[in-house]
């Protein structure tokens, strides 16, 4: 049995432990329906088979691309979380009539990094080696991480040098994804540390200094329209229990 195995059969005993069954069988005909961007999915798809286990009720989890889910989550969704605060708040205010802004919530943190290749061949070791002449370096301009590379790149000064070596930019995580699948000449992303635990096949991690690290958030709020809201709040609350911290530091959010 794998230690992730062995982690994931105590935190649903301790989940079991400390929630309960639930005293209706209508529950069991319930589905929790919750939407948001792509990186979070690790863990909120973890939290979410944990809950469900405890709960006797299903929790589905869409993610991605806003447009892709959008129109979907306008008839079912009962809750929207965002991959950083601004993501959720743009969201509200493009969409005023989805959330209940009274119900947000904000979980945990998770800090920005690089990915570089396996075996990292250009010998990354900081931010400051981003700025060599010649580097190609991958960066998303939405998603949670609009000037996310300015942020860390300003107390170096060496924004400039790092512009000049933004080969490729993207508008989403998911896009980012397959051009670093598919175009082996980018050399590195500034992103989420997070993203390399869902890459471990194809990423290394180069870690910013405690000091320098960039945090970005991670929202979730009710819809206006659920009809389970007390579900949904139970869900919430979950979320900020120590076992689904537990799940969200695995998955690379603050540790």
């Amino acid at each position: 049995m794998t230690r992730n195995q062995r982690l994931i059969i105590f935190l649903g005993a301790w989940v079991l432990a400390f929630w309960g069954w639930p005293g209706s069988s209508a529950a069991q005909d319930k589905v929790l329906r919750v939407y948001g961007p792509g990186g979070p999915l690790g863990p909120m798809e973890e939290c979410a088979q944990l809950f469900s286990t405890a709960k006797k009720v299903e929790v589905k989890v869409t993610t991605g691309p806003e447009a892709q889910w959008l129109d979907q989550a306008r008839r079912d969704a009962d809750l929207i979380f965002g991959g950083a605060e601004y993501m959720l708040t743009d969201f509200i205010l493009r969409h005023p009539e989805m959330v209940d802004p009274k119900t947000r919530t904000s979980l945990y943190v998770r800090p920005a990094g690089i990915l570089v290749r396996k075996g990292n061949p250009k010998r990354i070791r900081s931010l400051n080696d981003l700025a060599r002449n010649g580097l190609r370096i991958l960066e998303v301009n939405g998603a949670g991480q609009v000037g996310l590379w300015e942020d860390l790149a300003g107390p170096y000064g060496i924004i400039p040098q790092i512009q000049k070596n933004i080969a490729l930019t993207v508008t989403n995580s998911a896009e980012a994804i397959e051009k670093w699948q598919n175009m082996p000449e980018l050399e590195a992303w500034i992103t989420f540390e997070s993203w390399h635990y869902r890459l471990k096949e194809d990423t290394e991690l180069v870690e910013m200094p405690r000091a320098r690290k960039i945090y970005r958030g991670t929202p979730i709020a009710i819809t206006t329209t659920s009809k389970q809201r007390d579900l949904a709040q139970q869900f919430i609350a979950f979320l900020r229990t120590d076992p689904a911290h537990t799940v969200f530091k695995k998955w690379g959010w603050n540790k």
